[in-house]
């Protein structure tokens, strides 16, 4: 393993830090609504994705 990339590896100490950082800054009640904005937004990506690709090979044809 190169040893350059160490720091950059997410353990579990790291994830609980996060975790824990996350809910002091938001709160328990705020973080179902913020995935469940996270979880759309990605979704319209998808869709927009999916129709570019669509455009992309009706021009092509």
């Amino acid at each position: 393993m190169n040893t350059n990339m160490l720091p950059l590896v997410i353990g579990a100490p790291q994830i609980i830090l996060i975790v824990v950082v996350v809910l002091l800054l938001f709160g328990g009640k705020k973080i179902p609504e913020l995935m469940k904005g996270l979880g759309g937004g990605i979704k319209e990506f998808k869709k927009a994705s999916q129709e570019e690709t669509k455009d992309a090979e009706e021009k092509k044809d």
